[in-house]
């Protein structure tokens, strides 16, 4: 952390000003955020920056290697697979806690990954936002590989939308108006021209797909993902017209890489960045210092049944040990000076991988600070200076 910045910071910040962030982020889009903006980015040294991207490139390379990827395809469900896979992931992102090592130093430790969007547009929203109403020291961006806000919109552009008309390109996501992620949406309509659409609005004909857009049907080329398969199992629904047919679309981020690139793929990466993880399935015998482990489901998103301290009666009795891993824990350090306690920082880097990119390419990154035992909602509850949030570097 650059401490000189953070000193500054405070000592400028006022209830007003943060306010003044928040009301900002419901105008631009006509309704509030459906999760807690935090009062504070964060303001990365250099040597952090570079290990984060160091560490961040590292583990991105493992996920998408030859080697990984023969083990990938046992990722997707039976029942799960979907035609028109595009070869590999379009979006990954690479969630670190911010630890102190056995240096003294703060360093990155791998959380999870996913091969699936994230906020790409609401991350462009809050630094327009933050740079509104805070002193972000000039220099300092949220973005890599060179680029500035345009170049930024530029690269979605490029790997969303494509050559095609915004119109014919879809975010397809179930009952989008109810997600707490809606203001991500709007965002992405409002830089790309890409509109939410529920699968219950697709029409499917002679394997070609249609929505309806001001009373006109307008034919799909393009669809920008984020439907989550274990939402729709757990809300029972299903669109066999869309993800069991094959149709004459191009997966912006293809269904499987949800699967492929996620909680699945930690047992396989070895790096000084990730933790030791196994298959439940795996292991003939359980580590002693099981309240050091943290026991993850395999298909489930957004922290959901994430458990911490399990114990071994609790391993015997899984229903399908294949389906969990073990990963130890890492310990989050209270890095952020907040006007009560520390806070702890999760840094979430975002890569895009375009069609002709020979690899991934880091874009942003998102954070979430907090201040409880783990960073969902839950464990945060009455607390301030938590929430969504962006690292800024020199």
């Amino acid at each position: 952390m650059v401490q000189e910045i953070r000193r500054a910071f405070n000592a400028a910040f006022t209830e007003d000003r943060y306010q003044a962030v928040v009301r900002d982020l419901e105008a631009a889009v006509g309704f509030p955020a459906g999760f807690r903006i935090c009062e504070t980015p964060l303001f990365l040294d250099d040597r952090l920056n570079r290990e984060l991207v160091e560490a961040a490139y590292e583990i991105a390379g493992l996920a998408t290697s030859e080697d990984y990827l023969r083990h990938a395809g046992r990722a997707v469900p039976p029942g799960g697979g979907v035609p028109g896979d595009e070869g590999h992931t379009v979006f990954l992102q690479v969630d670190f806690a911010l630890v102190r090592g056995e240096d003294g130093a703060i360093t990155p430790r791998l959380i999870e990954l996913q091969g699936f969007p994230s906020l790409y547009g609401f991350q462009w929203l809050l630094d327009q936002v933050y740079r509104e109403h805070y002193d972000i020291p000039a220099g300092f961006t949220p973005y890599f590989g060179g680029l500035d806000e345009a170049g930024y919109v530029d690269q979605l552009r490029r790997v969303i939308v494509g050559d095609r008309d915004p119109e014919t390109v879809v975010l397809l996501e179930i009952r989008p108006e109810e997600q707490k992620t809606r203001i991500d949406f709007a965002c992405t309509e409002r830089l790309l021209g890409v509109r939410s659409v529920d699968p219950a609005e697709v029409e499917e004909r002679e394997g070609r797909l249609y929505y309806r857009n001001d009373g006109r049907e307008v034919p799909i080329r393009r669809i920008y993902n984020r439907v989550i398969f274990d939402e729709l199992e757990r809300k029972g629904l299903h669109y066999d017209h869309i993800f069991r047919r094959e149709v004459d679309v191009t997966w912006v981020g293809h269904p499987h890489w949800f699967w492929k690139i996620s909680k699945f793929a930690l047992p396989f990466l070895r790096s000084r960045w990730a933790p030791p993880a196994w298959f439940v399935s795996d292991l003939r015998e359980f580590p002693d210092d099981l309240e050091n482990y943290v026991l993850k489901p395999l298909f489930s998103f957004a922290g959901l049944g994430v458990e911490i301290g399990v114990t071994a009666e609790r391993l015997r009795a899984l229903d399908d040990p294949s389906h969990y891993i073990l990963q130890r824990r890492v310990q989050y350090e209270p890095l952020v000076e907040t006007p009560d306690v520390p806070a702890k920082a999760e840094v979430r880097m975002m890569f895009l991988w375009g069609e002709d990119d020979p690899r991934p390419v880091l874009v942003n990154n998102l954070v979430r600070m907090s201040k409880g035992l783990m960073a969902g909602v839950d464990f945060n509850k009455d607390k301030v200076w938590i929430g969504a949030s962006s690292a800024y570097h020199r």
